[in-house]
């Protein structure tokens, strides 16, 4: 089996339309959710989230360009064009035929849908432009990447819900270390923040309408984002013999299935998980210093992650790093655990652990170091990153320092 390395990063969410502004928002414990602007959100009862302000796609993308692009593949292509930069590779010959891509999200092209169905049920109109489908299309990101950088390896969108850019990156790993593939470009994205994406959201009654809390008493809900993170994986020996700057290794991964609940999560799922992932990686639990939590800020959520947490790494949880950057940059469903992930490699490359903000009551079901408030500085050697999803879709990724 290969090593796998990270060689490059990319991201725009609500936080920063690039790598260092995020990290640096990170550190900061700076908060980017607020006030939603778009159509009819007078209209809506949650009307915060973690938007990225004044988008304006003409800056990144010419006319033609944007015809086919829904904001969720603007957003990925974005992210992906400083993933590549960074890494340096160019994909000629051999390599663009042994590298692919692999992108999770939830709900694809949202605000296609959303400004069509306006179209025809709203107006009243009975013809939509012909490059509806192709904008909409789960997989348009990943076609859309691979056709800008001349990708011609395994290349397939993943959708498990909050879940897809945990398994995207999981199943990039496991194919740069069979050797199915010499580099991936895999993360995810999301762009639900219109009025069918929230208005939908709103039934189920699981969002805050004033802040992201995660693991404190006071928590009262999620809070949605938007935005991508996209990454290269590449195998170690490749990257080590052109010279690389190496940011992190990928050492492990697990998924599985609760089948219990279609929404409510299970704490033996979601431990069986996460001691998958620590196996997978051959580690031991008292290697891991931090975890990037899901920690949505509901209450089953947050509660059943602690639990599942103490029982996988018992004594030792009491000495466990444990944040959630939603409580930042929101709850991006799809492209979460990509942003997510970037809040790893920081705690293993700089030895800065993001906070958990808006912490302000302790709760004895989430009695675990949080990182209320405030970053911490802090040299860890290995990191988990969790994701569980609706559905009962679980996926944990296991990260060494380089």
């Amino acid at each position: 089996m290969r090593r796998v390395a990270i060689t490059g990063m990319g991201t725009i969410n609500a936080l920063g339309r690039d790598v260092p502004s995020t990290l640096e928002a990170m550190r900061e414990g700076r908060c980017g959710i607020g006030e939603l602007d778009f159509r009819d959100v007078d209209r809506l009862a949650i009307r915060i989230g973690g938007q990225v302000r004044d988008w304006d796609p003409e800056t990144y993308f010419n006319r033609q360009q944007i015809v086919l692009y829904d904001k969720f593949t603007q957003f990925t292509l974005l992210a992906a064009r400083e993933a590549v930069e960074q890494s340096g590779l160019v994909f000629e010959g051999e390599l663009g035929l042994r590298s692919g891509v692999v992108l999770g999200t939830a709900a694809g092209g949202m605000n296609t849908w959303d400004e069509n169905y306006r179209t025809v049920y709203e107006e009243g109109k009975n013809r939509v432009h012909p490059f509806v489908v192709p904008r909409l299309m789960n997989n348009a990101a990943t076609s859309h990447v691979s056709l800008e950088y001349g990708l011609l390896g395994p290349s397939f969108t993943v959708a498990t819900a909050c879940a897809s850019s945990n398994h995207a990156m999981g199943m990039a790993f496991n194919m740069v270390r069979s050797g199915a593939a010499t580099v991936m470009l895999t993360g995810g994205s999301e762009a639900m923040l219109c009025f069918g994406g929230i208005k939908a959201w709103e039934g189920l009654r699981v969002m805050s309408k004033d802040a992201c809390r995660p693991f404190s008493a006071t928590r009262n809900g999620m809070v949605q984002g938007e935005g991508a993170g996209v990454f290269v994986f590449e195998d170690w020996e490749h990257a080590v013999a052109r010279g690389a700057d190496i940011l992190a290794e990928v050492v492990g991964f697990s998924m599985s299935a609760d089948a219990q609940d279609i929404v409510m999560p299970s704490a033996i799922g979601a431990e069986r998980t996460i001691t998958g992932a620590m196996l997978d990686a051959h580690m031991n639990p008292d290697e891991i210093g931090y975890i990037n939590a899901h920690g949505t800020g509901t209450a089953a959520n947050d509660k059943t992650e602690c639990a599942a947490v103490a029982h996988a790494f018992g004594h030792h949880a009491d000495r466990l790093m444990m944040s959630s950057t939603k409580s930042m940059h929101g709850h991006l469903i799809g492209g979460t655990g990509a942003v997510e992930l970037l809040a790893c490699i920081m705690a293993l490359r700089d030895g800065v652990i993001a906070p958990t903000i808006g912490y302000e009551e302790p709760d004895p079901e989430c009695a675990l170091d949080v990182v209320p408030n405030e970053a911490r500085e802090a040299r860890v050697e290995a990191v988990l990153s969790n994701a569980f999803a609706f559905g009962g879709l679980n996926a944990v990724l296991a990260l060494r320092r380089a």
